[in-house]
Order: C-alpha cells, then structure tokens, then sequence
C-alpha cells in the first residue's frame, strides 16, 4: 500500500500541515525538520497527490500544449518532437507536468485552450506557431491568461515568445548561393499566414535585391501544409516553369519531395537548401544542406519564459531569439 500524508507525519512525528510545508519548501520550517522529513519521505517513497495539491494551492503545476494542424504527423516532422522535448526537459526540472492537445483547424485550438481556462487545468498554455491574425493570441490576451508562443507575434508587445531570425536566416542562406555563382534560385515556402513563412520569404527577397538580382515571382511557390507531397508539387511547378539553378525550402520536408520531382524527370541534381536539419536530411541519396534552428531549444526557451512568469520571477525580457546554423553538406 502506498504512503500517505498521515502516515509520513506519525513517522516524523510532525502535524500533516507541517509535511506539507516542507514539500512546499516554506522557509517558515527549520532545516533540522525539513531534513527529518524529507528523509522520512524518501525512505516511505511517498507521492505528494498532485490533484489535492492543486486544488489547495490553487495551482495544478500543468502546462497545456496546443498542437497546430502541421503537427498532424509527427513522425514525418520532427520539429514539433524535438520542441515539445525542450519543453519537457525545462518543465519537469521545475516541477511541472505536460498537457496535449491537438487541433485540425485554428477554431479547433481555440477550443482546446477555452477548455482548459473554463476549466482550470492549466495553469499556462505553449503555442507552437503564430499566425497572421492569430485568434489564439488574441484571446489569450484578452483573458489574461499566461501564455508563450513559439514563433513571433505580429503584435510582441506584452507576449512571451522564442523564435529564430528567420528573415537573417533565410537571408544568409540566399547570400550564400549567390556567392556560389546562383541566380535562379527557386523558393518553396509554407503557409502564408504563418509569420515565419512570411519572415523567410522576405530574406530570400531581400537577399536577391540587395545583390542586384530580379525577383521572379514563377520561380516562388508557397504551400499549405509541409509535406513531401507538397514540396514534390511545387517543385513541378517551378520546373514546368523554367530550371533553377538551386532551390531554397523553408522546411526539408519540401527538399525531399522537390528532389523526387526532379529526379522523377530524370534531371540532373539541382542543389537544394532546405530547414529544420531533420536527421534523414543527411542520409538522402543527396545529402540535403539545411538550417539548424535547435527546434529543442525554442521549447526549453519558450517553457522558461512561461513558467518564471507564473513564478512571479523578474523577467528583463518579453522574447528570447534562438541562433541558427547552417549546416553545409
């Protein structure tokens, strides 16, 4: 039978109220005591109940995630894996549980994250994307409630987020192909009301006309989904358009389905930049060169953020941009 309260403060010969204050840490009780009961806890390994713990503290010590429709396959997009294992690490290092929850559609998160305000679950909510418009956003701060965001909001001001430079990421990567002698450069893009599909399409942009080169909107394709079939159909339409002479993708999935399209018209390889370095870029039949954007570190970032928030912890900053890096191959 498991250990109780009561039966850790007989063997402590402690008040109940007295064993919870030493889990609660309260500097009210004496380290002899503290020290004593701990040690009693461990030896009886007893579990603090963490529903009747909530419920006293009014804090459940749970941190809700909301999965966007990108996410609908994780195995195929490790992104969202390796963001949620961030946040993992740093919340269960303070002491706090993870919570999912999936959405096929902008109005199915919006319901998830009602839900768990109307019904107390959480005690703050992790965005994995920000959109144009965002409906999330907006209500979260309408209701007050806390929250960070994994992407950069169109409206920063009082919103706790984690991204990359993903306009100087972007940027770097065009300068780096334009150097190698490239001109038409092919660009496979994403969902054009995510900030990040818009902040990447503007440095493959700005990277062209700061370098004297024409934009050629044919050669810009942008999809809804991040797939390998999405990628395969936009790479079609640039290639019924004319030949690049490399591509930027702002995810590898779009570089994996694009390499099968100019391989399935039995073309020479074209050189390909793709993000996120998802393992399997590195051993394509080509391997594929792509932009680090230690997707963990967003999440570990995000969930610090979030949690010195709910904390009461002095915060000099509202965001915290990761680094990126090119990985050449």
């Amino acid at each position: 039978m498991c250990a109780t309260l009561k039966d850790v403060a007989k063997a402590a010969n402690v008040s109940t109220s007295t064993v919870s204050r030493v889990i609660a840490n309260n500097p009210k009780i004496s380290e002899e005591t503290k020290n004593r009961v701990t040690d009693i806890i461990k030896r009886m390994n007893y579990h603090p109940n963490a529903i009747a713990r909530s419920l006293a503290n009014k804090a459940t010590r749970i941190l809700g995630i909301i999965l966007p429709n990108e996410a609908d396959d994780l195995f195929k997009n490790p992104f969202f894996i390796q963001a949620m294992t961030g946040i993992s690490i740093y919340a269960q290092s303070r002491g706090y549980y993870i919570m999912y929850a999936f959405g096929k559609s902008e109005k199915e998160e919006l319901s998830h994250i009602k839900r768990y305000i109307s019904s107390r679950l959480t005690d703050g909510i992790i965005l994995l994307t920000a959109r144009h418009s965002d409906k999330c956003i907006q209500y979260l701060k309408e209701k007050e409630y806390p929250f960070a965001v994994i992407g950069r909001p169109e409206e920063p001001e009082g919103v706790l987020w984690v991204d990359n430079d993903n306009f100087q990421a972007m940027y770097t990567v065009v300068n780096f192909l334009i150097q190698k002698g490239h001109t038409a450069i092919g660009f496979i893009g994403g969902p054009q009301d995510m900030t990040m599909s818009r902040d990447r399409l503007k440095g493959y942009k700005e990277a062209l006309s700061t370098n004297g080169i024409s934009i050629d909107e044919k050669l810009i394709v942008q999809e809804n989904n991040f797939t390998e079939q999405c990628g395969y159909a936009a790479m079609n339409e640039i290639l019924d358009y004319k030949i690049p002479s490399a591509v930027v993708a702002i995810d590898d999935l779009f570089t994996f389905g694009a390499m099968k399209a100019v391989k399935d018209r039995g073309m020479d390889k074209i050189p390909m930049v793709g993000f996120n370095n998802i393992p399997l870029a590195a051993y394509q039949p080509i391997p594929i060169s792509s932009v680090d954007i230690n997707a963990e570190e967003l999440g570990y970032n995000a969930a610090r953020l979030l949690i010195e928030k709910l904390e009461n912890v002095k915060m000099v900053t509202n965001h915290y941009i990761v680094k990126t890096q090119l990985i050449k191959r």
